[in-house]
């Protein structure tokens, strides 16, 4: 049966995937997995789990079908949604590098051409950073559930943390709940650490080996985003469609994000000697990336990533660039951390 026919009969009949079996075919699966294979009548009730291949025939005998190991299960799971996330990366920025070249065009139209159903500019051109700031004090001002940020780079330094510290504690103080999302780089800062042991409860970060450009959402119903690289523009978003997308990717991203109270776990089938952060960089370097844009997605220095790119080079004993590439392949080095295991 072809994938797009299975895909039409399993939702005609049961419509899910399998991180989210039907109570019949999670029965017959268990039975199948701790018996090593069940009757083909048993699953005659529950197609899906024959199209989502959770079970197949035994090539020995027809009548019986064969579970898929549990562990090969999760790991397709887990890699389409790292591929699923990827994609997302993509695809946000792809909407910011669109969102930069327009807001040059703002200025051409009259407030009332921008303005939503409700007579507010559901995208709005900030320019200067006392504006940007002006507007972020104002949406803080008002929010009274959650703040969502995401903050690339490395180390936070002290100083931005402490400038951001006193409108913090407001959030906190009125109840306000803050998730925030680093780079597995910014564990390493002291001021961070210092930031959420004061926060307590209030904060909750998480981290990953690279996340996307900044990002600040409010209430989930006003986001900031940057406009430009060097961060002197921004948007203001408070479009439903656009705030519920960034929420929506935010919380993908932080479903596969580590606790930084938690240890970032070794990926599996890991290369003796090769650490996670080499890993990251090898997966960047079989997509193609220099080194100058690696450095910059896990938030380190050039000068670092070139330190990791030459120990990486040793251990997989490459001469050349071309060669450490075909080398990183051979080793099953081409997927980020997570992709091919439990997520990193």
């Amino acid at each position: 049966m072809s994938g797009e026919a299975a895909a039409v009969r399993a939702h005609q009949g049961h419509p899910h995937g399998p991180e989210r079996l039907c109570e019949e075919g999670d029965r017959v699966y268990s039975r199948a997995v701790r018996r090593g294979r069940v009757p083909r009548r048993e699953a005659d009730a529950v197609p899906c789990l024959l199209d989502l291949a959770l079970l197949h025939p035994d090539p020995d005998d027809m009548d019986w079908l064969l579970p898929t190991a549990p562990q090969e299960v999760m790991t397709r799971l887990l890699r389409e949604l790292c591929q699923e996330m990827g994609e997302a990366h993509r695809r946000m920025g792809s909407a910011l590098s669109a969102a930069g070249r327009y807001a040059g065009l703002g200025g051409r139209l009259r407030p009332a051409d921008t303005a939503g159903a409700a007579g507010g500019a559901s995208i709005r051109v900030l320019d200067g950073l006392p504006r940007i700031q002006a507007a972020m004090d104002e949406a803080s001002a008002v929010c009274t559930t959650e703040v969502l940020t995401v903050q690339p780079g490395g180390i936070r330094p002290e100083h931005e943390l402490s400038e951001g510290l006193p409108r913090a504690m407001e959030l906190r103080r009125r109840g306000v709940r803050m998730r925030d999302l680093y780079t597995h780089v910014a564990r390493h800062g002291q001021g961070l650490l210092g930031y959420l042991d004061l926060m307590g409860d209030a904060v909750e970060a998480r981290t990953l080996d690279e996340v996307p450009e900044r990002l600040i959402l409010f209430d989930r119903s006003v986001a900031f985003v940057p406009a430009n690289s060097r961060r002197t523009l921004a948007l203001e978003l408070r479009h439903p469609a656009l705030v519920d997308y960034l929420a929506t990717v935010f919380e993908r991203l932080w479903r596969l994000a580590v606790p930084v109270g938690s240890p970032v776990p070794a990926p599996e089938n890991c290369v003796p000697g090769v650490s996670h952060r080499e890993r990251s960089i090898a997966a960047l370097l079989a997509e193609g990336h220099q080194d100058a844009a690696i450095a910059e997605r896990l938030g380190i220095s050039v000068r670092t990533c070139r330190a990791h790119i030459a120990r990486l080079s040793e251990r997989l004993g490459a001469t050349s660039r071309a060669q450490l590439g075909v080398r990183i392949a051979h080793a099953g080095l081409d997927r980020p951390p997570g992709a091919d295991g439990l997520p990193a």
